[in-house]
């Protein structure tokens, strides 16, 4: 296992988005997000990814979705990129935290208006009747707020994962794929690289 300290994953992530924000249409930011309830029951499901920096990978729901849900009964999920054109994939692992309500605030202000309206008509993941029940909380939201600011829902916001595992998976010949490992050390101080075997 090689130390590297200075080996920052998030500079090499960066490369990849911004290649794959170049070649795979749609949705380069399209993510799988894997979460676990407390029994350790898996579901997964596409979030897109909002920002990413050194602190973590951000993305956004309803906090009481059934993936709201898990992240409160296991803070841990998992992450993953497939850039089919790119024939590369990310794998990123780790705990999951809310974003602070200002960060939140900040992002919800920046959607579209329907968008915001349907934060506050949806209540994801839970059963209805039939579209119509959308469609009437809509409208009725759309009265509310009229033509002034909608303000985020207390039941909307952000979470960033915080890796601690991020792999990185590059397509080679005869299925000898390229796979290069990105752990935290046990010091938080920088990152322990391995190359692994396809």
């Amino acid at each position: 296992m090689g130390h590297e300290a200075h080996a920052v994953p998030f500079d090499l992530f960066d490369v990849w988005f911004n290649d794959a924000k170049n070649k795979e249409k749609p949705y380069p930011d399209a993510m799988t997000l894997a979460t676990a309830d407390a029994q350790g029951r898996p579901s997964a499901r596409i979030v897109l990814l909002k920002e990413f920096d050194q602190r973590g990978f951000v993305f956004y729901t309803n906090y009481e979705s059934r993936k709201g849900s898990q992240l409160g009964e296991n803070s841990f999920a998992a992450l993953c990129f497939h850039w089919k054109s790119l024939e590369k994939c990310v794998r990123i692992e780790g705990a999951v935290t809310r974003v602070d309500a200002a960060e939140s605030d900040e992002y919800f202000a920046s959607r579209p208006r329907g968008s915001q309206l349907g934060a506050w008509a949806s209540t994801q993941s839970r059963a209805m009747t039939g579209r119509f029940d959308l469609e009437k909380r809509v409208a009725e939201f759309t009265a509310k707020f009229g033509l002034g600011k909608v303000p985020r829902p207390e039941h909307w916001g952000g979470f960033r994962l915080v890796p601690d595992r991020i792999e990185f998976w590059a397509e080679g010949k005869f299925r000898l794929h390229d796979r290069q490992l990105y752990s935290r050390d046990a010091n938080d101080a920088g990152w322990d690289v391995q190359k692994l075997f396809p």
